[in-house]
């Protein structure tokens, strides 16, 4: 396997709903996890830090000299005193827990006596007077968390030290520097002559304001030459949910140990890709690592089934605009129920008028906002590697209402094309598009101030009635899909193709007119059966037009030539966190790598190179300096630099399809269902070992080697040919 191991990486998580994560980390070099981690969409910081102090409880801040970087852990070395070196090892063993195990080396010629304290600084409103407590291994602090939308919540706080510790302290006080200081806290100011704390909890006062100070004290006697270890861990549990039993704690033995063990379990059980580009093969294991960071398990709050977050921060919850790239890259790991699971989180949770949740939050369904997606691709997309006829019978009912409320109130006039009615519900804010039809596009928030019938959302909506009516359980029921998807079809060949700009085209409904915005979603259609051969000269003239949106890096959002295209992410003058009037997102390129794809093996097979290129520089982008030993996934890129939007700080943000367009653009493999397999690779020119892949309950190896490719079936020779010949196999 390509080593993911790094050295300018911090994020920590299991797959559990709990990461460490911050985005703009203040004390990442510091011991422990003072930097705010987060449960679902709550932000919890700081968690707590590691304080080694002399007799006299005089102890520095010690930062640490190297740190490097695993899926399973982060391995930090330190300097703390003249003769005293210490290794810290952070991990995220599962059941929500956070640890840190020390090694303390006494390199000097004396006996060194070390008092080691590990304590926390927490806001002491969101603290009862009795929200503190000893336990027989530790202590408990009960707090509450609040979201970006002013929802409560309360959680436990479950600290342990480990061997046992000797001593505990909680106070309350007034404001001070919160900062992992150990000079700065109550503890400091009564230590006593023989060290520790006191075993006391002083949580009075006038008022709750100010902090509320917890912690746990071990002392430590280490000879000459000699080391000695312990381990500190927290574990967060919604207040709601019982406590994982003890045997589940990962208590015994060490937590680094069973947070690789958890890692190595995961990487066994996903297939194998190698191939030449070696930007190919480590992204491959990246992303499988970041969609474990940001999974969810089934039984966390209203989590019902295994689905993946959106990425880190604020976006640690589940997000339907998403949940279509999620969907399409958990297809792969071999496990049926997880790419099912993430469509069920939001299915199984329609509102009462068949709305759909635009989020789905740990613990409530209020204020949620909605998102157009592709769910009948991505439904699609999921049975074409795990057939279950009986499958698609259970989620047709929640599919149907779905698309009838898209009818009745984004298609209000029956035309056959859907209306977006804000600049948020694409997920694409901050575009000429939108100004197209209201040149205060921008100024509205969620409120449904607009109407564009969109590209996008109409193909989306097109994919899903195709599903509809190929699902339905009558005859009659199938007709009916089958005359919409038809309608919207129609609308998109004859109301949104426009033949002078050779391009697809928003339509303004109040005039009946497209706008002729030229932006990366006009693409969209060639994503499926409406293009035929009299749209193609279009497609190159715009897509592979440098001054338009073939730039060095790939495909931005908006045209070069718009009036309001900025490749720095400025809209009107001022730098944006999510713009898209001109960065390259990620998103978006793998809808265009996919319509590329199609137009290539349907219509234009001279055009491969092309999609090689493509792809290619798509997932070089996606590293730092494109270099592969040092992958990313930001929001949004440079079109020209190909850098990341690092400003935002939102790194392994899972809002695209790679592994997925690596395995049926790269290896040419293509699930047809229940009627079989295609093997068809493109013209990439480099050799490539897949192996364990599981398509309809069968095994699949495929090799590409000199130009040829061999395909194995459950153990056994299925079939050979060349690149850029197809080899089709039934079951």
């Amino acid at each position: 396997m390509t080593s993911l191991t790094r050295t300018d990486k911090w994020y920590i998580g299991s797959g559990d709903g709990l990461v460490w994560a911050p985005p703009f980390p203040s004390w990442h070099d510091t011991p422990g996890f003072w930097d705010e981690a987060h449960l679902a969409q709550h932000r919890i910081g700081p968690l707590f830090t590691v304080s080694f102090a002399d007799a006299r409880g005089n102890a520095s801040l010690p930062r640490a000299s190297r740190s490097t970087w695993t899926p399973a852990s982060l391995h930090l070395r330190y300097r703390l005193s003249t003769g005293l070196q210490a290794v810290e090892l952070r991990s995220a063993p599962g059941d929500r827990i956070l640890a840190s195990e020390w090694s303390l080396r006494n390199r000097s010629r004396r006996r060194l006596v070390v008092h080691v304290i590990a304590w926390v600084a927490i806001d002491g409103e969101v603290i009862e007077d009795d929200g503190v407590e000893p336990l027989p291994e530790g202590i408990r602090v009960v707090r509450s968390v609040t979201d970006r939308k002013n929802r409560s919540a309360r959680i436990r706080l479950e600290y342990r030290l480990t061997p046992g510790h000797l001593t505990w302290a909680a106070y309350r006080s007034e404001h001070s520097g919160n900062a992992p200081d150990f000079t700065l806290t109550p503890f400091f100011d009564r230590w006593p002559s023989e060290g520790g704390l006191r075993d006391e909890r002083h949580l009075g006062g006038i008022d709750r304001r100010g902090l509320v100070y917890a912690g746990l004290h071990r002392r430590f006697v280490i000879g000459p030459g000699h080391s000695t270890g312990f381990r500190i861990s927290v574990q967060v549990t919604p207040a709601s949910l019982p406590v994982p039993r003890p045997e589940t704690r990962s208590q015994g033995g060490s937590s680094a140990r069973t947070a690789l063990q958890g890692w190595n379990r995961f990487r066994a059980a996903l297939p194998t890709f190698e191939c030449g580009n070696p930007a190919f093969t480590a992204y491959w294991w990246y992303r499988w690592y970041g969609l474990r960071l940001n999974a969810v398990p089934a039984g966390l709050g209203q989590y019902t089934h295994r689905s993946v977050c959106e990425g880190i921060g604020y976006f640690h919850q589940p997000i339907s605009y998403s949940a279509m790239c999620h969907a399409r890259e958990t297809r792969w790991a071999n496990d049926p129920a997880w790419p099912r699971g993430v469509i069920h989180t939001f299915l199984d949770r329609l509102k009462d008028d068949g709305g759909m949740h635009g989020r789905v939050y740990l613990d409530h369904l209020r204020e949620t906002d909605f998102y157009h997606a592709d769910w009948g691709g991505a439904i699609a997309d999921v049975d074409a590697v795990h057939p279950d006829p009986r499958w698609l019978a259970d989620i047709y009912p929640a599919v149907a209402r779905y698309a009838g409320w898209l009818q009745r109130t984004r298609d209000t006039d029956g035309s056959g094309m859907l209306d977006v009615t804000n600049q948020y519900e694409t997920g694409q804010e901050y575009m000429s598009r939108y100004e197209a039809v209201d040149p205060d596009a921008d100024r509205f928030g969620w409120e449904n101030r607009i109407r564009l019938k969109g590209v996008d959302v109409t193909v989306y909506a097109y994919r899903l009635f195709r599903l509809l009516a190929a699902i339905a359980p009558e005859d009659a029921v199938r007709r009916q899909w089958r005359s919409s998807a038809e309608r919207t079809r129609a609308a998109l060949r004859e109301r949104m193709w426009d033949p002078a700009l050779g391009m697809f085209s928003d339509v303004n409904p109040a005039s009946g007119e497209r706008t002729r915005v030229k932006a990366a979603v006009c693409f969209y259609p060639y994503l499926t059966d409406v293009v035929d051969a009299g749209h193609l000269e279009g497609l190159a003239r715009h897509l592979f037009n440098p001054e338009e949106f073939w730039t060095p890096f790939p495909v931005p959002s908006s045209s070069v030539d718009d009036p309001r295209f900025n490749p720095d992410a400025e809209w009107k003058g001022k730098r944006h966190v999510c713009p898209w009037n001109g960065r390259v997102w990620p998103m978006t390129n793998s809808h265009l790598i996919d319509a590329l794809a199609r137009v290539v093996r349907w219509h234009r097979p001279d055009w491969a190179p092309r999609l090689v290129h493509f792809l290619t520089r798509f997932v070089r982008m996606m590293s730092f300096d494109q270099d592969p030993a040092r992958p990313n996934c930001f929001e949004h890129y440079h079109p020209f630099t190909g850098r990341g939007s690092r400003y935002r700080g939102i790194d392994d943000y899972q809002h695209s399809w790679v592994n997925d367009l690596l395995l049926r653009h790269v290896a040419g493999l293509l699930p047809r269902g229940v009627e079989g397999l295609m093997i068809d690779p493109l013209p990439f020119g480099i050799d490539l070992a897949l192996r364990g892949v599981r398509v309809a309950g069968r095994k699949i190896d495929l090799t590409i080697r000199g130009g040829e490719y061999r395909l194995r079936i459950d153990g056994r020779g299925a079939g050979r040919g060349r690149v850029g010949n197809e080899l089709v196999v039934p079951w």
